[in-house]
């Protein structure tokens, strides 16, 4: 007697569901659909899976995002067939760039249906394109091939671990689309976790290293001991992004590179002879053409880590494992020490921390305590205990964290969507952490990110969704282009239109429209009393800040990276 197709379809299904939980995913995320009905079904059946319900499938990929950061462990997606599958593609390329491990499942009709113009039915396979680690399309489910469906989802967590990005799974499901699952196939030995790409390493060359060198330590660096212990071992200053987990307290970390780096004699002063890379680069356009400048004059750059980018094509020395090469590295004799490299490094840093805080305090736009850009960074990093996640959205807000946070012990956890630098999907991203992290969450954001994700605030009732508290720099528009050679290149009215871009909707409404506690802050006071109140409850918070406008935002940079300046110059022109 032949089984039911629509049964076959289902333990199909759960025999997927099973051997990813099998091999330790916990969190799924399912977007409302027909097509996709077996998998749901799977997925939601299991206790020891938690599934989390989304009803945009954009917002859905990068909350999947969130969940894989979060967690260390791939999220399974599921989808329905036609645009829905469409609307992961912005989440499937910022995990690919992140290197962000997905499991993607977009359900599809079978064969016969395509091409005569069957709804919400559209060529699927291979749909994410080279985005995609690895993609398949097993074809119609049929009994016979149950021998091979475990090894199906064993493989596809596999590319997607192992590769460290997003695959996608495109399965056609015949309807009738609701069955029984019957006996699954055998489970046979319990796989190894799948090993990294980040196992093993050469031996650096230490032998042909300066000891005037440099480490550059960004999201994806070695745990901070290693990057410290390395910095100690060699004798050389480390340039950490908050991202790294480094930027603590430590007689090696320089935090304010951007701003001293910006005068052309200060780098001149302080140029490597030796690059290391740990990780991802900084945000800073100003540290990477420093370290591209040092290499054109002849300094030798070496990148450790699976996340390290290269576009000024500058690296000559290249390690797969940022632990690995940093552990290789402190068991050989290092280089010989340039007494005084270090010590002129730090000279600087401490002028700019001083420096940052007397033009913060005494700026006509901040001196009455009212909260800036650089301000709201700096205290947040300065302010929020280890227990909290930091999720910093990108255009200026993980510029200004990068720039200005102050090293400190005890530190927050500061996550990023940094592999396509995009503001897509920041608010479902940072709610995917809130919702697989034991603590709260604080989101920085601007006004133009957060109601280009305000789909993200649309959660389901019932639905677990952890602690997330959204701050909101509200300059009215498009802060970072106030940066760049258009503000001055175009008049006035054509670049607030096409890239200014202030937006009608009203921040704090629009929080309100959704139901959500809201409040306002116009100074750090104001601010930190809004986090006292929205801080650790349950849910999603908005704290609007107002901030000066774009114009002044952008003249208080200014003044800053001019104090940093001249305070650095007089601490090097008067070293010993």
């Amino acid at each position: 007697m032949s089984v039911p197709s629509a049964d076959v379809q289902a333990t199909f299904a759960a025999t997927l569901v099973d051997e990813w939980v099998r091999l330790g995913v916990a969190h799924a995320v399912v977007c409302p659909g027909s097509r996709s009905t077996p998998l749901a079904l799977a997925l939601a059946a299991r206790d020891d899976l938690t599934v989390h319900v989304r009803l945009d499938e954009r917002g859905a990929c990068f909350f999947g995002i969130g969940l894989a950061l979060a967690s260390g462990r791939s999220t399974v997606l599921c989808t329905t067939s036609g645009t829905a599958a469409v609307e992961l593609h912005p989440g499937v390329v910022e995990a690919s760039h992140a290197r962000v491990p997905l499991v993607v499942c977009t359900a599809d009709r079978p064969p016969r249906l395509h091409h005569v113009g069957a709804p919400q039915t559209i060529e699927q396979a291979g749909l994410y394109g080279s985005a995609a680690r690895w993609a398949f399309d097993p074809g119609p489910i049929r009994e016979a091939d149950r021998a091979w469906w475990r090894s199906l989802a064993a493989r596809a967590l596999r590319e997607a671990e192992e590769g460290e990005g997003p695959v996608q799974l495109n399965l056609a499901f015949e309807e009738p689309l609701y069955g029984t699952p019957g006996p699954l196939p055998e489970p046979g030995a319990l796989p190894a976790r799948p090993a990294r790409r980040l196992a093993g390493a050469d031996a650096p060359e230490i032998a042909a290293w300066s000891g005037r060198g440099l480490i550059v330590a960004g999201g994806g660096a070695p745990e901070p001991a290693l990057v410290l212990g390395l910095a100690d071992h060699l004798g050389w200053p480390v340039l950490a992004d908050p991202r790294s987990g480094a930027r603590v307290e430590h007689p090696s970390v320089v935090a304010a590179a951007d701003a001293i780096l910006r005068d052309p004699s200060l780098s001149a002063a302080l140029e490597p002879e030796t690059v290391v890379l740990l990780g991802q680069p900084w945000a800073s356009r100003v540290v990477d053409e420093f370290v591209a400048s040092s290499a054109r004059r002849g300094a030798r750059v070496v990148a450790a880590g699976a996340l390290v980018a290269d576009p000024a094509r500058v690296v000559i020395e290249r390690h797969p494992s940022a632990s690995g090469f940093a552990r290789a590295a402190l068991g050989l004799p290092p280089p010989a020490r340039d007494a005084g490299w270090l010590a002129r490094w730090m000279r600087s840093e401490a002028a700019a921390q001083r420096a940052i805080d007397e033009a913060l305090a005494g700026d006509p736009l901040t001196t009455d305590g009212r909260a800036s850009e650089p301000s709201v960074a700096r205290h947040l990093f300065g302010s929020l205990d280890a227990s909290v996640a930091l999720f910093v959205s990108s255009s200026m807000p993980v510029r200004d964290l990068e720039w200005f946070a102050r090293p400190r012990t005890g530190a927050p956890l500061v996550l990023a969507n940094r592999g396509a630098n995009g503001i897509d999907g920041v608010t479902s991203s940072a709610l995917g952490v809130a919702a697989a992290s034991a603590g709260p969450v604080v989101a920085l954001l601007g006004d133009l990110a957060f109601l280009h994700d305000v789909s993200a605030l649309a959660t389901l009732r019932g639905e677990g969704r952890g602690s997330c508290t959204l701050v909101v720099l509200d300059n009215s528009g498009g802060g970072i282009f106030n940066f760049l050679p258009q503000a001055d290149a175009l008049e006035a009215e054509r670049f607030e239109r096409l890239f200014g871009t202030p937006a009608e909707p009203d921040v704090a409404r629009v929080a309100a429209g959704f139901s959500l506690p809201v409040a306002e802050a116009r100074t750090l006071r104001e601010l930190d009393e809004g986090l006292d109140a929205l801080l650790g409850q349950p849910g999603i918070g908005v704290l609007r800040v107002a901030v000066p406008g774009r114009e002044d935002n952008r003249r208080l940079h200014e003044r800053i990276h001019r104090a940093v300046a001249d305070a650095v110059g007089a601490a090097v022109r008067t070293e010993p």
